[in-house]
Order: C-alpha cells, then structure tokens, then sequence
C-alpha cells in the first residue's frame, strides 16, 4: 500500500463532505452529528471529526477513517476505497508497475461508460415514443407504476437491427466499439446488429450509480426470453447485483437484503415497500456477490420460486451465503407463482405470509437434503459444508446442529464423516443477526479486550494519554507502563509513545483503532480544564508512583525468595531492610 498516497488523500478529502453524501449531518460543539447509516436509530449517535478525519458511532462503536467509511458503506475492500477517492482527490496511486497503455486503457474505459449513458438514453426516449407503446402495454398489465419505472430507468429498444448501431455512429462510435462494449453483437458472417432488439431494457448500475450493462426481456414470441450483457472491461456480471445501489441505503438500516431472481421481481419488491432488495444477474450466485452483500447487512433472505430450480437455486446460495458467516433464510413463493405475480394478486399481505413461513438457511438445506437426497449424498454434503467453514467457531456452532438434523450424535457424526471438532472450549459463534452488536461490529466479541476490572482500570488510563497526547511523553518518563495490567493495553501505550507525529493510525489494528477513536471522538464531551486536568493528573501520578511501588516490592520478594533458598544471609538482610523501606514511605503517603 502507497501510504504516501493514502495520506495524500486525506490531506484533500474532508470525511465530512464524503458522510455528508450518505447522511444528514448538523454541527455540534465543533464536530459533526447524524444517523449512523450502519444500524438503525432514532436519535442521532454518529460523530464526525473533520479536523481529525475519523467517524465513530456511539450506539453500535461503528469507526474509522474517510476510506473505512466509504469502503464500509459501499461495500467494497479497501483497495477499491482508495482507488476511488484517489482519482476524485487527483492523486496518483504508487506501488504499481509502469504501464505504457494505462492511459490510453483509462480514456477506453471512459468512453465505455459514456457509450452506457448515451444508449440508456436512447432506451429510455424510446419508452416515451410511439414505437415504445408495446412496451408501455406491457409494463402496465405488470402493474408496474410510473414512479417505478423512473426508479429502475426502464426503456425499450425498437425491433431494429440498426437503431442503436446508427445511433451510437451518429456520437462518432464506431460498431466494433459497441461490439466491445456489449451493446451490439456479431454474427459469423461479421455483421454487427443492435443486441437487445425488441426488448424491455433494465439498466444495470454499479454502486455509484453509473450504467455498466443491460438486461432485455423480449414481449413478444421469441427466445431468449431474457438476454443479458456479457462481460466487459466495465462489467463483471458475478461482482454485480442488479438494484443493489437502490437497495444499499435500507440494507444498511435493516440490516437485511432481500436476494432474489429476476429483474421483474426486484422491481415489484420495491414497488410493493421492499427496498432492500435486489437480484443476480443470470446467473448462479458468487462469492464475490455475498461478500458485497455483507458489506451492507447481517442477513440474507433468499427469495426464490417454490419449483425443482428455485429449490435447487435455494440450497445452493444457502450453502455459499453460511459459508461466508452471514445469516440466511429461505423464502420460497407457493407452487405456480413467482414474487412478482405474487405480490400483484395478493399484495404485500400474500408475499408477508411467505416471509413468517421463511426457515433459516441451514433448517432448509438440511430438510431439502433429507427429502430429496441419499444418505451418501447428504453426509457427503454436511462433510463438505464443515470442511469449508473458514472458521472454527462458526463450525462449532453448526456441527451440532448437523448433527442433530440428521439424527446422529456429534461423536457418531464425527466418527461416520472424519470431520474433526473444534478445539476444546472454542466457543460456537451464530452468524451475525440483523441488530447484533457483532453485525454492527463487523467482529465477534472474542476479539474485543476481555472484560474485567483491570481492563475498565486500563481503557481509564488510556483514554487520558489518547485524549491529552500532549502528556505522553511525561506519563512515559514516569513509567505509565507499569499501571497497565492487560497485555493488549501494554501493546497500545508502546505504539502511542513511539508513533510519529500524525502517524498513529497507521500502527493500529482494527480494535485498537475503535478505541482510539472512541476516545478521540469523547474529547469534547468530557474535556478537563484547568484545576480539573491537574487534579487528574495528579491522580494518575499517584496511580503511577503506586505501581512502581508495588513492582518494586514485587522484585524484591523475588530476589529474597532467591536469597533464602540460596542461603545468602547478607542478601536477605538486604532484602528485608528494602522492604520495610518501601512500607515505612507507603505509611508516611498514606
């Protein structure tokens, strides 16, 4: 990582105007407040430090710099954080090979997405005109409203094979550029033609709203029923979720995504209140798409048909959702409908009715198993689920559970499948739910520093040097060390003493950064002044001078111990007077 770079960035970025996109913050005392975007509040909890560069979350310890909050909210790794708000910030990204054609591969990426904006309009004047009205027909027997078809920026592209080629000529593109940016096709023969001719067009947008590919579903006879865009320099259909940049904001205060299907059907959910929702695009779903989701929720319920394919669709998104540590349930529509009819003739009642029936992902996948596979195949399955478990708590919580599901004991189960046990008292950690403090988190409390009087004694002694850096370096000279009882505290204080100035951050890792900026974030509201700071300090002094004390006598019960099994009389007496030295002036303070 360019860390040059990464610092670059803040220097031009102010992490308020970056939050302010996503929430509405007002000034307090200096800082800024609002929403937290990443649970669901009523009063405002979030606080942004613009001249410090953090947010930090009150209600759910949500915190970080500009690039976790917008990787966060957003859904994307760091990486991919940086990249993008360094080409807003105009700072060249180091570490990376010199390559000749990088900027001439930069300006065709760029005309790729203009390409996208200049066809989206041209579908979408198509809708309005005469030879759109088929698909206006079409749209209103669905029930689609005009609200909605604005929302998803539907159109339709004339039964032509020339309209859009002649269209995208007429802004000076040449065919081979629309055969590249999967707009136009070619057949054996090389002729070009218009792809999606004669079909309702549904634009695909990545998270920050700009069109990277096309859905078309024809209305009238014809196959494919759906046709899609294939992969392009701008698109990957397997990173993607149709919607997901509409759905993003309710994911993130609900803390679930509604996954399903089909782009009619993504656009009924939200049509009908579900605005959490969004859809794969053709295509089985990936990782990468589950990993995105969990970006912004805890829970993912898939909602499929209740056929063969839409039950075998359903255990395997299950399969790959839980393998990623997210919560999932399955949410089957009844025999013959699909969401959309669904919700049109019965309404958000009907498709309600569904969602209470809904099991959790791991019930269903172990049911469907036992109904409709082979006592092989079913251990095969439950061996090869635990065995892909990254993760040793999740497998202790799930292990049982199999086991249970399939009417065997855990030892019996092991034993029948060779898959080991967690170690010996690995806690079984339940997928993060929707409000949990560790969805919230993003962590299990198991990484959090342990809990107990040392550690409410240490984060209170921490939070002084965090909050009043300018008395490091005395506290050091007086050997604060020695008033932290906690290895984690120890490992904080020594990266607070020997950071650079404006550097710290860079030395934290991820619960150590929580705290500081939960510290840093408390400034204001629990700032000392004058005779309250120095009784503080004198406080902690005290704290100081008491441990070194205590030390102290530690070492020389030590060194007495030695010299008695040594028989060192000279040393012992030594010893002894040490000690009643150090009483005598612990009485005389006290």
């Amino acid at each position: 990582m360019d860390r040059s770079a990464v610092e670059a960035v803040k220097a031009r970025i102010s992490i308020a105007d970056i939050v302010r996109r996503y929430v509405d913050l007002k000034p307090v005392s200096g800082r800024w407040m609002g929403a937290c975007p990443f649970h669901q509040e009523t009063k405002p909890s979030m606080s942004v430090n613009d001249d410090e560069g953090f947010f930090y979350c009150f209600g759910c310890q949500a915190s970080g710099d500009v690039f976790d909050f917008y990787a966060r909210i957003n859904g994307l790794e760091f990486r991919e954080a940086l990249e993008h708000l360094a080409a807003e910030a105009g700072v060249e990204l180091g570490n990376v090979p010199h390559d000749p054609h990088a900027a001439e591969r930069k300006a065709r990426i760029a005309m790729l997405f203009d390409m996208h904006d200049e066809a989206n309009a041209w579908f979408q004047r198509n809708l309005t005109m005469e030879a759109g009205a088929v698909a206006r027909e079409y749209l209103t027997k669905r029930g689609m409203t005009p609200d909605v078809i604005r929302k998803f920026g539907l159109g339709y592209s004339p039964d032509d094979w020339r309209g859009l080629e002649s269209h995208l000529k007429g802004k000076g593109r040449t065919p081979e550029l629309g055969v590249e940016a999967g707009l136009l096709s070619q057949n054996e023969k090389g002729n070009i033609y218009d792809r999606f001719r004669g079909r309702l067009i549904f634009p695909i947008q990545n998270l920050s709203g700009r069109v990277i590919a096309f859905g078309g579903r024809i209305i009238t006879d014809g196959e494919p029923k759906y046709l899609n865009s294939s992969d392009t320099p701008i698109y990957k259909k397997g990173d993607h979720l149709y919607g997901l940049n509409l759905a993003r904001s309710t994911m993130t205060r609900s803390k679930r995504a509604l996954l399903t299907e089909g782009y009619m059907d993504v656009i009924s959910l939200h049509q009908f209140g579900y605005t959490d929702a969004c859809g794969v695009l053709g295509t089985a779903l990936t990782p990468e798409q589950v990993k995105r989701l969990a970006g912004f929720c805890s829970r993912v319920d898939l909602v499929f048909d209740g056929d063969g394919a839409g039950r075998k669709a359903a255990l395997k998104s299950s399969r790959m959702i839980l393998l990623q540590g997210v919560a999932c349930r399955v949410v089957l529509m009844p025999q013959g409908e699909d969401v959309d009819s669904l919700l049109q003739t019965k309404g958000a009642e009907g498709f309600e009715a569904c969602m209470e029936q809904a099991p959790d992902g791991l019930d269903f996948c172990m049911t469907t198993l036992r109904n409709e596979f082979a006592p092989r195949e079913i251990m095969a399955w439950a061996k090869g689920f635990l065995t892909d478990l990254p993760d040793a708590s999740l497998r202790a919580f799930y292990l049982p559970r199999i086991a249970g599901g399939l009417g065997l004991s855990e030892a019996d189960f092991r034993r029948d499948t060779g898959v080991s046990g967690p170690p010996r008292n690995t806690p079984g950690r339940r997928p993060p739910e929707r409000g949990s403090h560790q969805a919230q988190d993003g962590q299990g409390r198991q990484n959090l520093p342990a809990v107990g009087k040392e550690d409410h004694d240490d984060k209170y002694f921490l939070r002084f040097a965090i909050q009043y850096p300018d008395y490091v370096q005395a506290l050091a000279e007086r050997g604060f060390a020695h008033v932290l009882a906690t290895q984690w505290a120890g490992a904080l204080w020594e990266k607070l003493v020997n950071a650079q100035h404006g550097q710290i951050l860079s030395q934290l890792n991820d619960q150590e950064k929580s705290f500081y900026f939960k510290c840093r974030a408390e400034v204001r509201q629990t700032a000392l002044t004058g005779r309250e700071l120095l009784d503080e300090w004198e406080h902690i002094c005290n704290k100081i001078a008491f441990a070194q004390q205590k030390e102290d006598r530690r070492q020389l019960k030590e060194a007495l111990n030695q010299a008695q099994l040594s028989g060192d009389r000279q040393r012992i007496n030594e010893c002894f007077r040490a000690l009643e030295e150090s009483l005598r002036r612990d009485d005389e303070q006290h």
